[in-house]
């Protein structure tokens, strides 16, 4: 759904001491992060759902969707997301910042494991990878 060539702004957040990045205009809002009613899954990375004003939400870990190690954390956040299929809530440790790019600045993935990186931004020396919210979440069939 985005392309790269219009990617202008993009949402900073980490987990553990890695950035990520969503393009903004795939993010809906940003809430404080709450413990996500638990639903049977077959998707091990699903935590739950959260319902955001009236609408039931998925919840995914995206530390376990990306394979990492996953800590609770104070800081943590649900950063809401658009996708092609629906609304998806992803938690991550901290959002860290707002920042508007240039299209040059992102690279793309290398080819091999990389479904879910839409490219890597490289910023004075920083490398963050830019996820791809559908291919991250929006195949989900709980997505609505």
């Amino acid at each position: 759904m985005s392309d790269r060539e219009d990617i202008r702004q993009v949402v900073v957040f980490l987990l553990g001491d890695d950035e990520f990045a969503f393009p903004i205009t795939r993010v809906q809002e940003i809430i404080r992060h709450s413990e996500p009613r638990e639903i049977a899954s077959d998707v091990p990375w699903i935590r739950g759902v959260h319902s955001l004003r009236g609408k039931i939400v998925p919840v995914c870990d995206l530390a376990a969707r990306l394979g990492l190690a996953s800590q609770p954390c104070e800081t943590a956040k649900i950063v809401i997301v658009e996708t092609e299929a629906g609304t998806a809530g992803v938690i991550v440790d901290e959002v860290r910042e707002v920042l508007t790019i240039d299209p040059s600045q992102i690279d793309p993935a290398p080819t091999a494991g990389t479904d879910v990186i839409e490219g890597i931004l490289n910023l004075d020396g920083r490398l963050v990878l830019l996820l791809d919210p559908d291919r991250l979440v929006g195949a989900l069939p709980a997505a609505a």
